[in-house]
């Protein structure tokens, strides 16, 4: 009988073919996706550019719609469907539970996927990514939403009935990993996500054919339910990320089990919470419901990034000086891989994504300061420094060693690959900044034409408008660049690149592959039982407290600018 598994040279871990062939498919389904959503996002970014502006009204929104349902829903959830398989079969080297069904699930993600590009591309769903009531798609558009949602609630529940497998048939000791508990943090988040596109999505279908009515407001509440917990399933298999681009990259520590599985608990709990923020402006929802929602549970879920964002670099610090990395405060943060791309995407996800994507969420996520702040440009601003210059591009870095570990293939153009994480967080966070400070002028978000022209009223804005437009256009195509850097790579890599021997030696991989796999840090002992004594597993990691001190000055003063911001719009007296 044929052998369904392979072993992995490099980290020794069993690898289900099963599990092998549908990561590659769902990975490749994401690199497609991605560069759609690319592509459009430079049209979209040549049109709000109010000196090119590049596309008609009409075409603006539908490539609009485009590019926002390409980049929030089937990159990232492909992507993430890839993250479960590998955290469940390989990392328990466990089989399948389901694979038939797996493929099943992939044909609907993918036909699904086919159904909404059909309707967007043809003019039939110029909806944008919300696409609010009482804005009608052909009824195309809603059920090929339905079936990429009943597609990944199927991997979702084959992601769970592997941990189940695993479990029953012993393929792995104590409890599950932390990477493979993050995975299952994301796998709940997606079920109650995708259950409310289920439960909003199925009625606008039928609403579609004329067949019954939709409440505009129902649809915002439940419809949030699904855009923005959406994005949260991003941020669980982030993190997730993050440890294993740790482990795998400088051979990070994990500094408290017990920690970090219980911020992963509070994600659970409270993080769908936050989707009350888009709805903070709406009139039919009282002041109680949206102060609750948007502070006191949404701070749990704050508080579990914020622990993440500690243990996170904490680990890694903690990693390097128990390898013997000691040398003053930040030695180690100076002797780390840079040149790795796995791990200098891990560190700039974290840094964009805590600095600018958490700070600005938190503050326009509070129900006083969200007035200033809502449908103006300081909304997509915040979420490029999320869910792109953060969870795109922690799923960038981990593809680094997915590619040699799952593909089995070298990395093409290795110089390149280096680059790319430097060039495509660069542009991001000169993007997302310069967006965030327009919309603090008032630039609206969405709005083809942002000058108003030919309105029978005029709008004026300050001068540092048209500079900030242009350093946002700058920063964009910067970042496009990144992307298409990224795309070439994996493509190539994939479809072209040399198969990896299995002579895993410096000499053999050096200037193919990121240095973590032929130094192979994660499957070395820290250090010798006296070192790992005087450290300790809470011991001092001088570094990390600075780091995260400049992070919550940086917090504290943009909060509070913002209530400076917010007291200077009423004038009394």
């Amino acid at each position: 009988m044929r052998n369904p598994f392979r072993t992995c040279p490099t980290t020794g871990l069993d690898v289900h073919k099963d599990a092998d062939a549908l990561i590659k498919a769902n990975a490749v389904a994401a690199t497609v996706a991605l560069l759609i959503g690319g592509a459009t996002a430079v049209l979209v970014l040549l049109t709000r550019w109010q000196a090119v502006h590049l596309l008609s009204d009409v075409w603006f929104y539908r490539i609009l719609t485009v590019h926002g349902m390409n980049m929030l829903i089937f990159f990232i959830l492909f992507f993430e469907m890839a993250v479960l398989y590998f955290a469940s079969a390989v990392l328990l080297n466990s089989r399948v539970a389901a694979p038939k069904t797996g493929w099943v699930a992939f044909v609907l993600m993918l036909a699904g996927a086919a159904m909404v590009e059909w309707a967007m591309f043809t003019g039939r769903a110029d909806v944008l990514f919300t696409s609010y009531v009482p804005l009608k798609a052909h009824w195309a558009f809603y059920l090929g939403v339905i079936l990429f949602a009943v597609g990944a609630i199927l991997v979702t529940a084959i992601f769970f009935a592997t941990l189940v497998v695993a479990k029953r048939e012993n393929t792995y000791e104590g409890s599950v990993p932390l990477v493979t508990f993050g995975a299952m943090t994301a796998a709940i988040i997606a079920a109650i996500t995708l259950l409310h596109g289920a439960a909003i999505y199925i009625p606008t279908f039928l609403w579609s054919l004329d067949l019954m009515h939709v409440d505009p407001q129902v649809y915002r509440l439940v419809w949030w339910g699904l855009g923005h917990s959406s994005q949260q399933i991003n941020v669980a298999a982030m993190v997730a990320i993050w440890y294993l681009l740790g482990a795998l990259t400088v051979g990070a520590v994990v500094v408290n089990e017990k920690i970090s599985r219980t911020a992963f608990v509070l994600y659970i709990l409270f993080i769908s919470m936050a989707s009350a923020h888009h709805l903070l402006v709406d009139p039919g929802f009282g002041p109680s419901w949206k102060i609750v929602n948007t502070s006191y549970f949404m701070y749990m879920a704050v508080l579990a990034s914020m622990l993440h964002g500690f243990t996170v670099p904490a680990g890694i610090e903690l990693g390097m000086r128990l390898r013997g990395f000691t040398q003053g405060i930040f030695g180690w943060l100076r002797r780390a891989p840079w040149h790795d791309p796995g791990f200098s995407a891990l560190c700039l996800s974290v840094v964009v994504f805590g600095f600018v994507g958490g700070i600005t969420g938190v503050t326009f996520g509070t129900e006083q300061i969200n007035i200033i702040a809502h449908n103006t440009l300081r909304i997509p601003g915040h979420f490029h420094a999320t869910v792109v210059s953060g969870t795109a591009m922690a799923f960038m870095g981990v593809t680094y060693y997915v590619i040699p570990l799952i593909f089995r293939k070298k990395i093409a153009f290795y110089g390149m690959a280096k680059w790319q994480p430097w060039v495509f967080s660069a542009g991001m966070l000169v993007f997302s900044t310069a967006m965030t400070f327009a919309g603090t002028f008032g630039v609206p978000r969405r709005h083809w034409d942002v000058t108003f022209s030919g309105a029978p009223f005029g709008v004026e804005y300050s001068a540092a408008v048209d500079l900030l437009f242009a350093v946002m256009a700058a920063g964009g195509l910067v970042a496009a660049v990144g992307g298409a850097m990224y795309i070439v790579v994996t493509v190539w890599s994939v479809f072209f690149g040399k198969p990896l021997g299995d002579e895993m030696t410096q000499s053999a991989l050096a200037g193919t592959v990121p240095p973590g796999l032929y130094t192979r840090p994660f499957t070395e002992l820290p250090a010798e039982p006296a070192k790992l004594k005087e450290h300790g597993r809470l011991g001092t990691m001088p570094g990390t407290m600075i780091l995260v001190g400049v992070f919550l000055l940086a917090f504290v003063v943009y909060y509070f600018a913002n209530w400076k911001l917010l007291s200077a719009m009423w004038q009394i007296g």
